[in-house]
């Protein structure tokens, strides 16, 4: 900032004559002084200046806004321009899977209440080691005869399936490609049995120029000619489609379906035309014939399942008329849903009878909401149960590491006192989570917890070494490269600092370069004493990089890009 002096005004004194007089004078009449010359623009003159200092100060902030910013964004960076290099040493480099998971109970049950009521006695406490069977509470319950009318209802949803076990025709029609079965075939629900056609009547979809779209309507009737039977058959219009059908001349068509009588000497399948009648008497004609279909069409399928016991007229052509029994099959899938309903429905009305619940499992009881006289509703849970005698710990494993664990083999594991435990891998997942940069596998833990030691919710710290490769080359990860060499084939790749150029060095994609992009984002070149040599990697670890092939030990490699001080704004070191 210019340095700015402070300016101070002085006013000088009022000014009196003096005269000196060799002998004394007479006295003079006195004369009243004069009063005080006032400088002309004293205040303006300190208004502009304190004008001008305040224009100082903020040309000098503007000034130094303007340069920050233009040497933080727009100025050329010329400071990262040192490689930093690190030496290929020799180290035994470990693959370890460790980390943290949550342990938790490996069996829990927790209570919810399927119907609303009012608590009569609660025979359990939170902490209680309850057993399976042992009676918990007693509620009594409106709700639970509405469970018992709702059992009964579902009871006779079965009743009425089981009237399904025999196929029927949905309506009168001819039978086409029909099934065959052989008495005490078993058959599932869903299963095809024929295809019933309504054949009494046909239909034909035409295809008609837009220039006539005025012409056809629904209703409109038709002569429909039949050339295989040389007969004409009287139609009607029964739907008129407003699609885009294009033909290979350039064409714009909308559809007509045309559905007529079947004097019985039909079928699907046949070539047909029609011609329309516009209100002024010209022919309309289609673009090209089109072929009859049946009416309607209907794919016959068993509503349940069982043993085929019988068959009705289940022939290929056969008439049909609706309602008309097509296959008979036995009761064992309808039996079997009817026999569970049943000990739902008897479950509800013993819950009626005493509406109460028993423990499902063995465990502690971690927590119990009830208290005698309290009004509860449907959907509330009343009490958990846990068996903490075993505990479960998920954990993730990476894709590097999976392929070494498997079901069956012992982890040790520390809990937050250090205390060592020792888990079993009982599930090793096989499909991938992809998160940011890695795929990881859940992999579960299970930890004897039969002392009681392991709270539920406890954190647990586990660690294995999977692999281990001692007196091997390693360099820093970040030395290793992957980029496409000048035939686009990938290449890894380490960067090695050599006179001239070594007989196993790669020329590069420039493409694979980086330049033009950040400075640190780009390789090293042979001008800078650097040059690309393919390596194969092995193990790795957070810091370093096994060398398996490629590269000698006490080799100079790159490892980044340094930034060092410039014009006195300060710096330091910046790995890339």
């Amino acid at each position: 900032m210019p340095e700015v002096t402070e300016v101070k005004e002085t006013q000088s004194a009022p000014v009196q004559e003096a005269v000196q007089t060799a002998v004394p004078a007479p006295e003079a009449p006195a004369v009243p002084p004069r009063p005080p010359v006032k400088k002309p623009g004293g205040k303006g003159k300190k208004k502009m200046i304190k004008r001008i200092i305040a224009l100082a100060v903020i040309a000098a902030l503007v000034g130094g806004i303007g340069f920050g910013m233009w040497y933080l964004v727009f100025r050329e960076d010329k400071s990262a321009s040192q490689p930093l290099t690190d030496v290929a040493g020799i180290n035994t480099i470990q693959s370890v899977v460790q980390g943290y998971g949550n342990a938790v109970p490996k069996e829990s049950a927790a209570i919810t209440l399927n119907a609303a009521g009012t608590v009569q006695d609660v025979y359990v406490s939170v902490g209680q080691t309850v057993f399976a069977g042992q009676e918990l509470y007693t509620i009594d319950s409106q709700a639970a005869r509405d469970n018992l009318q709702k059992a009964q209802d579902e009871m006779d949803k079965l009743l009425e399936e089981a009237n399904n076990l025999t196929v029927r025709a949905p309506f009168a029609g001819k039978l086409m490609e029909v099934k065959e079965f052989q008495t005490d075939d078993e058959v599932s629900v869903g299963t095809p049995v024929a295809r019933l056609v309504n054949d009494k009547k046909l239909k034909l979809s035409l295809y008609f120029s837009y220039a006539y779209e005025n012409d056809i309507r629904a209703g409109q009737s038709v002569d429909v000619a039949i050339p295989a039977v040389m007969q004409a058959f009287t139609g009607r219009v029964e739907k008129v489609n407003k699609v885009s059908f294009i033909s290979p001349e350039g064409g714009v068509y909308f559809e007509a379906v045309i559905a007529f009588d079947n004097p019985g000497t039909l079928t699907e399948g046949m070539d047909a035309s029609a011609v329309l009648t516009t209100a002024g008497g010209a022919d309309i004609y289609p673009y090209q014939n089109g072929q009859t279909q049946f009416y309607e069409t209907r794919e016959i399928a068993t509503k349940a399942g069982g043993p085929v016991i019988g068959q009705g007229n289940l022939l290929n052509h056969a008439n049909v008329s609706e309602g008309e029994a097509l296959l008979y099959l036995g009761s064992s899938t309808i039996d079997e849903k009817i026999q569970n309903q049943q000990e739902v429905l008897d479950k509800a009305m013993e819950a009626m009878n005493n509406f109460n619940a028993v423990a499902p499992i063995d465990g502690q009881v971690f927590s119990c909401t009830l208290e005698p006289g309290q009004e509860v509703k449907e959907g509330d849970t009343v009490i958990t149960i846990s068996n903490t005698t075993t505990m479960i710990v998920n954990i993730q494993v990476d894709s590097r590491n999976i392929g070494f664990i498997q079901a069956g083999m012992t982890m040790e594991l520390t809990d937050e006192m250090g205390n060592p435990v020792m888990g079993t891998v009982t599930n090793v997942a096989m499909q991938g989570e992809v998160g940011t940069g890695t795929t990881t596998y859940p992999v579960t833990l299970e930890v004897d917890n039969s002392m009681g030691t392991i709270y539920n919710g406890a954190w647990l710290n586990y660690k294995l070494v999977t692999a281990e490769s001692v007196d091997c080359i390693t360099v820093p990860n970040q030395c290793i490269k992957r980029v496409n060499d000048v035939n686009g084939e990938k290449q890894t790749v380490v960067f090695i600092q050599a006179d001239s150029k070594p007989d196993n060095a790669v020329e590069l994609d420039p493409a694979s370069m980086g330049e033009g992009g950040a400075t640190t984002d780009r390789m090293p070149t042979s001008a800078e004493g650097f040059w690309p040599v393919p390596v194969t990697t092995g193990l790795s670890d957070v810091y370093n990089c096994e060398i398996t092939e490629g590269l000698e030990a006490g080799t100079t490699v790159f490892t980044g890009w340094g930034f060092g001080q410039e014009d006195n704004m300060g710096g330091g070191i910046m790995i890339g």
